[in-house]
């Protein structure tokens, strides 16, 4: 749908944070049976940044990565009206978000957080622009973070290769219609795969002895990897074919495709079908691996700072995972 609103939305600044310790293929084929050759044949990954230490969270990298995108306008956090954190690995269940908020010193910020695994910075792209756009709010932090080693069954070949931890953090601001950078968006959810890919709740086989209550843990990652190419491959090109004919944007004026960095054969696949030239890819999956919520704002900040986006230059972002979720936004750069 188009974003029919009484304001606009710009962005302002982006900053990004990895932890410093660095797992290579070679190193997990010590863990598990695989090489560095099959790993890159399949995926495009070479290695995957992990946080080590037990008093490390979602919370520091989140953080890290705020403050580079405050630092880089000069601004107080205290500007700040509301903080997003798209984030599947909370430091707490009941929400990480006020933990930055406090770190951040954010104390007028409202702050929470959105859970949708790799497609968690679209949605919450989204969700800012449209207090953004009624005037709720003036400034908004987004932060895509997570920290998923934690989560991962270091045995299973199939998805401890995938994944790595990161942060991304994006600041958006009302703005004048005529300045508006978020052009608009399609967004889809289909929970009748949700097993595909998936963090399960588990329940331990005997009760509370004098309630009858059954309580339990969270499992590993457990993940279908060929059903999950098949429907990204499938319905991410359709996603955002719908959303730009909805702006009457051809697939021509696209400048860059950037994609959750979930797999290189996702992402050339993805560009193939749209018949985009795969010269078109923002891509970083090989130095970070999968980093679900973080890793789309992990690319638009490395490729802002590397200067790759110029002004003007229209920007397809899409991201697709557990839910099973997928969407798109079309951004026009303007900074």
């Amino acid at each position: 749908m188009n974003l029919l609103a009484m304001q606009g939305t710009k962005i302002l600044a982006t900053g990004s944070a990895v932890p410093d310790s660095t797992l290579s293929n070679n190193q997990i084929s010590k863990i598990v049976q695989t090489s560095d050759e099959w790993i890159v044949t399949r995926t495009g990954i070479k290695e995957r940044r992990l946080l080590i230490g037990n008093n490390k969270s979602v919370i520091d990298l989140a953080t890290e990565a705020s403050l580079q995108a405050l630092s880089k306008i000069s601004m107080d956090a205290l500007e700040i009206d509301l903080i997003i954190l798209a984030t599947s690995s909370p430091n707490d269940l009941f929400g990480s978000a006020s933990q930055v908020q406090a770190k951040l010193k954010a104390l007028n910020a409202v702050a929470f957080d959105l859970t949708a695994a790799c497609s968690g910075f679209v949605l919450s792209i989204v969700t800012a622009s449209q207090f953004l756009q009624n005037g709720s709010y003036k400034t908004i932090l987004v932060i895509g973070a997570d920290v998923l080693s934690k989560w991962i069954n270091w045995s299973d070949r199939g998805s401890c290769i995938l994944f790595g931890d990161g942060a991304g953090a994006i600041i958006l601001q009302s703005c004048s219609i005529k300045d508006n950078q978020i052009l608009g968006f399609q967004l889809n959810t289909n929970g009748k795969y949700h097993e595909h890919l998936s963090l399960s709740y588990k329940e331990y086989k005997n009760p509370h002895p004098l309630l009858n209550l059954y309580q339990g843990y969270f499992d590993s990652i457990t993940m279908n990897g060929k059903e999950i190419y098949k429907f990204a491959v499938s319905q991410v090109p359709l996603s955002i074919l719908k959303c730009l004919d909805s702006l009457n944007i051809t697939v021509d004026e696209i400048d860059w495709l950037l994609l959750h960095q979930a797999n290189k054969r996702i992402l050339t696949a993805v560009a193939e079908k749209l018949s985009v030239s795969t010269d078109k890819i923002l891509m970083n999956l090989n130095k970070y691996g999968n980093t679900s919520a973080a890793s789309i704002p992990l690319v638009l900040d490395e490729s802002v700072t590397y200067g790759k986006i110029s002004k003007n230059d229209i920007i397809v972002i899409s991201g697709f995972g557990a839910g099973l979720t997928w969407g798109t936004v079309v951004i026009k750069w303007k900074y």
